[in-house]
């Protein structure tokens, strides 16, 4: 194959203009174009006329006479370059028998994943997850932003797919992939009924509506191939002897021999770290971000970065950051284009928000969370769950200001320090009740004032972003694990056996790192044991 980069075309275009372009990228006429594969799209709208980026691989039409080497070599053009598609391989070297099948810790993407694999090479995993099936968890889900009446066992952190399932299913990563896992996570979601461009796609996204199916189909696939997967179904304790594991308790009720844990819990599960701590794991706080989240109109938003085309393309997306006075980072997170705001407490009189949006992105809003990074020594308390603490403390605070309600307040009487009474021109677009208040009631003082500066600071680079009826609502306090669990290098905590994984665990910062972290996972197990444990 050929590969062609930085194909620039129009807004409009069709398959054949594509086909055109890399015609005269290789100096050869359209009829000798066989086929064009997309390796890469993006929007280029640095200049006053937006266009499309690509990047393709071509294969010239059957019959051609012409080689690959010479067509690049006369092409005389830096961007044409010989391809080859890389592929996943890993082979399993693993000698050691298991007396029980490996069990995995939850079912967001780190454990689907290293359960789906080692269901694959023939391991007969047990999968246990603490909250329900897809189906029955969205009902919960939106019993709670309905009535306010929260399930502390299944809810947006917890249940089918993990919290993930209810984001904008962002992709994206910045994970170095020498040996080829995005490809293979990025395969699997589209086997398993993501829409096939995400393969290609600059900052590709599944989206909540279509990420649930995903996640239900890939668990599917695991009991196919011999795993089980058991809901509703709770780590409660571990059984140690020396410095390894033997065995597991179930709901406080049912013990279960296990040589292999995969601890592959999310970044909510507060209780299970707890458990962990107390049962000698080394864990460590973790330094994660936190803030408000913050709504503008999204034709606002994509009008700024496309200009009058806006309405031809995707909902537009930002990536903001600031540097404060005081030394602060304050930047954008986890930015959903077309999205809600979402209700995503997991504990009781406790509140946090978070960002969700369909695959069509369609809605009247954008939003995003503006966060600012705390470190270990803002935390007011010491030790590995200091983090844990410190979140804590700000979500009561926001449960308490919002009156059990998200709350909300316009960025106009943030910068006076006032209740807001009314809403403005931007309606909130929240699942959930919300209450208006005075968000500075729900962090600490240095970080409204590091979020004060940092919107001010972004409306220099999206014109309208502080303007003073944009709707703020807090506290986002999930953005990343508080806790990491320390491992190895063959990924293994300090009990033998107990392998941390995922964003939880505190190896990954999104749904394809996280996966990715559970293909690693698989591959450190599968070294050292046979996949011969019947099911």
């Amino acid at each position: 194959m050929i590969r062609i980069s930085q194909l620039k075309l129009p807004i409009r275009h069709s398959e054949e203009d594509l086909k055109i372009a890399a015609a005269k990228a290789l100096k050869l006429p359209v009829s000798k174009i066989g086929e064009c594969c997309i390796v890469k799209k993006s929007i280029d709208a640095r200049k006053d006329e937006v266009k499309y980026i690509y990047s393709i691989d071509v294969i010239l039409s059957q019959g051609s006479k012409e080689q690959e080497a010479t067509v690049i070599a006369r092409s005389h053009n830096p961007s044409v370059i010989a391809s080859q598609k890389s592929l996943y391989g890993f082979t399993p070297t693993g000698a050691d028998k298991l007396k029980s099948r490996p069990v995995i810790v939850g079912t967001g993407p780190a454990g689907l994943f290293v359960a789906w694999m080692l269901a694959k090479y023939g391991f007969y995993p047990l999968v246990i997850e603490r909250g329900a099936i897809i189906s029955r968890r969205v009902e919960a889900v939106e019993h709670f932003w309905k009535t306010n009446e929260l399930n502390a066992e299944c809810n947006v952190q917890f249940g089918e797919g993990g919290a993930g399932t209810f984001s904008d299913g962002k992709l994206n990563t910045l994970v170095k992939d020498a040996f080829h896992r995005y490809g293979l996570v990025m395969e699997t979601f589209v086997n398993f009924g993501a829409p096939s461009e995400i393969m290609y796609l600059n900052k590709p996204h599944i989206g909540t509506d279509k990420l649930r199916a995903v996640v239900e189909n890939m668990r599917k696939d695991i009991i196919r191939l011999g795993g089980e997967v058991r809901f509703e179904t709770k780590l409660t304790d571990i059984l140690i002897e020396g410095e390894h594991i033997k065995a597991i308790e179930l709901n406080h009720r049912e013990k279960i021999p296990c040589e292999v844990l995969i601890t592959a819990i999310g970044h909510s599960a507060r209780d299970t770290f707890e458990l962990l701590l107390n049962r000698g794991l080394m864990l460590e706080p973790k330094a994660f971000a936190i803030g408000l989240r913050i709504e503008h109109k999204q034709e606002m938003i994509s009008k700024f970065q496309y200009g009058n085309d806006f309405m031809l393309l995707p909902a537009a997306d930002y990536k903001l950051t600031h540097q404060t006075q005081s030394g602060r980072g304050v930047y954008s997170f986890c930015m959903c284009p077309g999205g809600f705001v979402v209700n995503a407490s997991s504990e009781a009189e406790h509140l946090a928000v978070n960002g969700m949006s369909n695959y069509d992105r369609k809605e009247d809003n954008a939003n995003s969370a503006i966060v600012v990074t705390v470190l270990p020594k803002d935390f007011d308390q010491t030790g590995p769950l200091s983090g844990i603490a410190f979140q804590r403390k700000w979500e009561q605070a926001a449960y308490l200001a919002g009156k059990g309600k998200v709350p909300v307040q316009l960025f106009g009487d943030l910068l006076r320090d006032r209740d807001s009474a009314t809403i403005g021109d931007v309606t909130p677009n929240i699942k959930g009740s919300y209450c208006l208040t005075n968000l500075t009631k729900c962090l600490p003082s240095e970080i409204i004032q590091a979020l004060t500066e940092g919107i001010l600071a972004f409306d220099h680079k999206i014109k309208g972003f502080a303007q003073e009826e944009a709707v703020l609502s807090g506290v986002e306090s999930r953005t990343s694990s508080p806790v990491r669990i320390l491992r190895n290098e063959g990924f293994e905590s300090n009990i033998k056996g107990i392998y941390p994984c995922g964003e939880g665990a505190g190896y990954a910062g999104g749904i394809t790192s996280a996966a990715i972290d559970g293909i690693k996972v698989f591959e450190a197990i599968a070294s050292i044991y046979a996949p011969n444990c019947e099911g």
